[in-house]
């Protein structure tokens, strides 16, 4: 070869865009080093050309030292195919690819003279391959993996392609349907418009989403209906084309059924609202707009059509109107708890005519604790209140009568003063039974007898036999609380005696409890159940209220979604426990506990529950007068005995009622 010849060669070499470095086979002394294996090195061209090689790539040596060597030896070349290499390159530590080879030079001998490196970078190809490779497992795995219901339709025909394990779930087929047309392992699919959907996207490539639609699969052999929310998302390919489609599935049916019973819990309150003659009215805090029902306007005789609530103060009675946008305003503020609960007279506008309401409210907040909306009723109480103040005038008459007769006796004698007392205790005591039976417990019965009376007439025609059965139930029970109502009145007017004490035997008693809440225990689902139970000296009505009062109380304050089960355990008090009740020391006592898996109460409240109209929840979380404790505690303290509570709101509550045994009063 020429001068001239080697020198375009040798240009050729320096241009290359490939990187090319030329060692001496025998000492691996680098004699060319073109700019472009400079780049890749990141070094220094002093640093490589006339030097060993391995001092100029110590990093690597040990990985690529042998290769090098058996080329030189074999004579064959060496490939390493992107090559991940941890260089030093600009002073800094980098982790690279590459491909290289190690290419051996021979003269006309075959003998190895020079080894040629080529070396081109492909750091940047391999860094965005991976990182679609990543991107696409990381796609995958989101897909497969993923809660929601997914799979990927191509074609016309709607080839499955990809189908993850909630999906096939829902099918209810296994994976070998993947890669079949979906009618063909599907066909009830064909019933839907789920195809017809389809097509539209693949032709369109407008994303479709449909919500709560109720669709029908075929699942060994049987029919199962749900409710979905689902989407069509396209799927293109590198030019642009639709190939296929995406479908998400929800499964919605569990809030499809909960929203329909919402709306039929709506209907029935609706229908309760009615026919306990209330009326409803609502505040929109954000606008201060009022709406009143239908009830309501005629009530005030006006429609406040969502105008501030603050304009319908004048209407109540002059005396309330402070106090009533005071407990408004009260009502409105997280402080309060968001409650509302007051009894005011309203005035007629036009006839004059005055009414007195009680209302209550419950505001609902923000997240951020802000009021949004006051909702709440109210119901005309004017005739209660009359009927009331009727009766307290009469006791209050009474009461003063019987006082200036006390005034009178006062001088004879210390017992005659004792007997007064005890008179004016009594009176006391019936001024409070008065009004319950009055008002707590007569008014409601002769509602709900009325009622199912016109009930029974309207739809008597159209009864079957287990609505019959229900309104027996109804009638049965009103009578039952008539009698109850008439014997506990009795028994108000009777001395305490031995007479009236006689053998009681629990085990009915608790038996005769169970009849009475059948219906109730039926529909939560509840479970009760008891050891022996004695036979005591008691009064038999009493232990029935006993026992009907704490089973009631149990059955009452649940919680949701857990079926009540309740305890009957009877023992013998303790020594200890006895002097911890205050019982009578020397006295044997039966020990009969009563335990639930209910909402419990805090320590605190464990000795206020047995005052009379003592509540712990408000009349919107759980019916009651607040009497039926107090009532137990009377009844318990009539036979010489004494009640208390435990418990706690994580485990529900316990009552413990200790009666002496075989002992009358």
């Amino acid at each position: 070869m020429n001068i001239e010849n080697e020198q375009e060669l040798y240009l050729l070499v320096m241009n290359a865009p490939v990187g090319i470095c030329v060692l001496d086979s025998e000492t691996l002394t680098a004699e060319i080093v073109n700019d472009s294996f400079i780049a890749v090195a990141g070094k220094p061209r002093h640093a490589i050309l006339g030097n060993f090689y391995w001092n100029a790539f110590a990093e690597v040596r040990q990985y690529y030292e042998s290769a090098l060597e058996n080329a030189i030896k074999e004579g064959k070349p060496y490939t390493a195919n992107e090559a991940e290499l941890v260089l030093i390159r600009h002073g800094k530590e980098e982790t690279v690819y590459v491909t290289f080879v190690y290419t051996p030079l021979k003269n006309s001998a075959g003998e190895v003279k020079k080894v040629a490196i080529w070396v081109l970078e492909n750091t940047l190809q391999v860094t965005n391959r991976l990182k679609i490779e990543e991107s696409e497992k990381f796609a995958r795995t989101v897909f497969y993996n993923s809660p929601v219901a997914k799979l990927v339709y191509i074609g016309t025909n709607m080839i499955l392609r990809e189908a993850n394990e909630k999906m096939l779930e829902i099918f209810g087929r296994e994976i070998s349907i993947i890669g079949m047309p979906i009618l063909d392992s599907i066909p009830e699919l064909s019933e839907t418009k789920l195809i017809e959907e389809y097509l539209h996207v693949l032709n369109t490539g407008e994303v479709y989403s449909n919500t709560a639609q109720r669709i029908g699969f075929i699942k060994n052999g049987s029919p199962c209906i749900g409710y979905y929310d689902y989407t069509y998302k396209p799927l293109y390919d590198a030019v642009g084309n639709i190939y296929g489609v995406m479908f998400t599935l929800i499964d919605a049916t569990d809030q499809v059924i909960a929203r329909n019973k919402l709306e039929e819990a709506e209907l029935n309150l609706r229908g309760a609202v009615e026919l306990a003659q209330l009326g409803t009215w609502s505040i929109d805090v954000a606008t201060k707009g009022l709406t009143y029902s239908d009830r309501l306007i005629e009530w005030f005789g006006y429609d406040p059509a969502e105008q501030d609530y603050n304009e319908v103060i004048p209407i109540l009675s002059q005396e309330d109107q402070e106090r009533i946008a005071r407990a408004v305003a009260l009502g409105l503020s997280a402080e309060s708890g968001g409650l509302y609960d007051e009894i005011y007279t309203v005035i007629h506008p036009k006839t004059g005519k005055k009414r007195i309401l009680h209302a209550q409210g419950k505001t609902v907040f923000d997240p951020e604790g802000r009021p949004v909306r006051m909702n709440g009723t109210a119901q005309d109480i004017t005739i209660q209140i009359e009927v009331q103040m009727e009766l307290e005038n009469q006791v209050q008459q009474r009461t003063e009568e019987i006082a200036a007769v006390v005034e009178e006796l006062t001088a004879t004698n210390e017992e005659l003063e004792h007997t007064n007392l005890q008179l004016i205790h009594s009176n006391q005591e019936l001024e409070q039974f008065a009004y319950i039976a009055s008002h707590d417990l007569q008014e409601p019965l002769r509602k709900i007898s009325t009622f199912v009376q016109l009930l029974e007439s309207k739809i008597e025609d159209n009864l079957d036999e287990k609505s019959r059965n229900y309104i027996d139930k109804i009638k049965n029970a009103a009578v039952r609380m008539s009698k109850l109502i008439r014997d506990v009145l009795a028994y108000s007017a009777l001395p305490k005696n031995k007479e009236v004490f006689e053998d009681v035997n629990l085990e009915n008693i608790a038996q005769t409890a169970l009849e009475d809440y059948d219906v109730l225990m039926d529909k939560k689902g509840a479970v009760i159940t008891w050891n022996s139970l004695p036979i005591i000296k008691g009064i038999p009505l009493q232990m029935s209220q006993l026992f009907f009062n704490l089973i009631g109380n149990a059955l009452k304050f649940t919680r949701p979604d857990v079926k009540p089960k309740i305890e009957i355990n009877c023992t013998t008090a303790s020594p200890e426990e006895i002097v911890s009740a205050n019982l009578k020391e020397g006295v044997s006592y039966h020990k009969i506990q009563f335990t639930d898996n209910g909402i419990g109460m805090t320590p605190e409240n464990t000795k206020k529950i047995f005052s009379i109209f003592q509540r712990l929840h408000g009349k919107s979380e759980f019916e009651g007068t607040g009497i039926g404790l107090a009532m137990c505690k009377k009844i318990v303290q009539n036979h010489n005995g004494e009640i208390d509570a435990k418990g706690s709101n994580e485990k529900g509550a316990v009552f413990n009622v200790y009666l002496p045994m075989n002992t009358v009063n």
